[in-house]
């Protein structure tokens, strides 16, 4: 893996989804990994997470604040600040926050993805709340995703 010099400033523009309560900043996009590896930082709304999905590229998320409530291949499990959680790539995820306070992580995506234009093009879809099924699965089509359900619920 090449990877090319690159900063990311603490100032750096978020990408917005209120649709899904999320607040996005990409750390490492995919041209600086030579397509290894992808880094985004996320703030999750309370309450919010993304649909049950799965992918090809497997995803370590390190929570950074708060705690959520994960769920993989069926297994629902806990997590708070401080824990890291790797899942493999083609396993279904899930996850929310499930405190009262916006709650961050710090993910890893491998193989790499764009994932500006992926969550830039995710937000478009979802601009006006609810997208329509069939743009949702017209939009995991295009990059390889699958979305198997709406998002977790906290029991």
């Amino acid at each position: 893996m090449n990877f090319d010099f690159f900063r990311s400033h603490a100032d750096s523009p978020a990408i917005h989804i209120p649709a899904i309560g999320l607040e996005l900043k990409v750390r490492l996009p995919l041209e600086a990994s030579g397509g290894g590896m992808t880094i985004i930082e996320t703030v999750n709304a309370p309450g919010f997470g993304p649909p049950l999905h799965r992918h090809h590229e497997a995803e370590v998320f390190h929570v950074q604040t708060g705690r959520y409530l994960f769920e993989v291949d069926g297994e629902r499990f806990e997590a708070g600040a401080g824990d890291v959680i790797a899942v493999p790539g083609g396993n279904a995820h899930g996850f929310v926050n499930i405190t009262s306070q916006p709650a961050s992580q710090f993910i890893l995506i491998v193989p790499g993805l764009d994932a500006c234009a992926f969550f830039t093009e995710l937000a478009g879809a979802m601009k006006e709340g609810k997208p329509d099924p069939a743009l949702l699965k017209a939009f995991g089509i295009r990059w390889g995703v699958e979305f198997l359900g709406p998002p977790i619920k906290a029991a």
